[in-house]
């Protein structure tokens, strides 16, 4: 038996979550919220070369909140199976030998379920590498999941005990710290968003948005790519400080974007009737790193024609999509990682940035409330990571 917060289905408190809890936030840690502490059966290894892993700290990201508040498309529950234990930016300890990993081995989580944990033939994307796109997330040894997180078998960060495949593990290296070693995970995310940028020398970059995935993603583009200007929409002075610390240029206020890249690429500034303004020109790259109306709809009007917006942040509804056809943009979506690759770009960045206090709070599991609204409230209270220490419970 292991002690795990469960998120279970639950219409009406999804229902309330979502007219509720973007203005009230305590909400979802009261009556509303479709999570709960449950003392459960540990996960059983599905098939060979599963093995356990014991968490030590689990990240809370973007898309765990989107899911507690209701934010989360419909369109993901066909790609989930509840209850499910969330958490799925892992640092933890092999309990079992796996493979080539013998057991005490510390180690980070790809969490995408794709065919080589399913144990399923893999599938055209699985076989070219980009197991982020597999096409077989509902099907295999273990009920339907897109990763460790979302799956009712695997169990997940959140709780004492979660399963995994050698497909999915990687190993932390020495003196790698498990502050930074939970950023791992992000971070290739980022380092997949930075890829999926398709930057031109030189080019121009807007990162709307500055919380973790907009952070990771600024450090990504000027570490991997040949940006030249980065700029970084921010709210709080925390987010500006380290924006400018991982390589942004200059940062720019929510409310200053169109007026600021402007400026800085010669564009036109046009303010149609009764909507937002935009600029003919702007920039050659933007990320939305939020997914809300406003940083999707942000990103693309101040893109230049020809331009390209990758979609970083796990993506709401509602933003106007006529810039993309008038303008002929190109959308990308950046969903997880490529693996191998990306998690080793990631290792590396975790190793050298400056991410020193990035992992701003801890919480044991029983504390769950506090962490979430801390997690809820990170950016105004200068925190870019809040996290569960599995290590304590204090």
């Amino acid at each position: 038996m292991m002690l795990a917060l469960e998120m279970y289905r639950s219409l009406p408190r999804y229902i309330a979550a979502r007219a509720m809890g973007g203005r009230i936030p305590g909400i979802l840690t009261g009556p509303a919220a479709p999570v709960r502490l449950v003392t459960r059966d540990e996960p059983r290894l599905a098939a060979p070369g599963w093995a356990r892993v014991k968490p030590v700290l689990s990240g809370i990201c973007g898309s765990d909140l989107g899911a507690l508040f209701g934010q989360t498309s419909l369109y993901f529950s066909a790609l989930v199976s509840m209850p499910f234990v969330p958490g799925h930016e892992v640092v933890g300890v092999l309990q079992d030998d796996c493979d080539d990993l013998p057991k005490g081995t510390r180690v980070v989580l790809d969490p995408v379920l794709s065919c080589a944990a399913r144990g399923v033939e893999r599938c055209e994307s699985c076989a070219s590498g980009q197991t982020n796109r597999c096409d077989r997330i509902t099907v295999g040894h273990v009920s339907p999941g897109l990763q460790t997180g979302y799956c009712a078998d695997t169990g997940g960060g959140w709780g004492g005990v979660l399963v995994a495949h050698r497909s999915q593990l990687h190993a932390v290296p020495e003196g790698l710290s498990d502050e930074r070693a939970v950023l791992v995970e992000p971070l290739a995310c980022a380092v997949h968003t930075a890829q999926r940028a398709e930057v031109p020398d030189g080019g121009s970059v807007l990162v709307s948005g500055a919380g973790a995935v907009g952070l990771f993603a600024t450090l990504a583009l000027r570490e991997l790519t040949n940006a030249g200007r980065i700029s970084v929409v921010a709210k709080h002075p925390r987010q500006r400080e380290l924006a400018k610390a991982f390589g942004a240029s200059d940062i720019v206020a929510p409310d200053e974007v169109p007026a600021r890249v402007r400026r800085a690429t010669q564009a036109f500034r046009l303010a149609p009737e009764r909507s937002a303004e935009f600029l003919l020109g702007g920039v050659d790259v933007a990320v939305d790193a939020v997914g809300s109306k406003d940083s999707l709809g942000t990103a693309l009007r101040v893109t230049k024609a020809g331009g390209r917006v990758v979609v970083s942040g796990m993506p709401s509804t509602g933003a106007d999509l006529s810039p993309v056809w008038f303008r002929e943009l190109t959308v990308a979506g950046s969903y997880a990682s490529r693996g191998g690759d990306a998690f080793d770009k990631a290792f590396d960045l975790a190793a050298s940035a400056s991410l020193d206090g990035v992992v701003g709070g801890r919480y044991p599991l029983y504390r769950w409330r506090e962490a979430l609204d801390h997690a809820h409230s990170a950016g105004r209270l200068g925190t870019v990571k809040v996290a569960f220490d599995l290590r304590s419970s204090r």
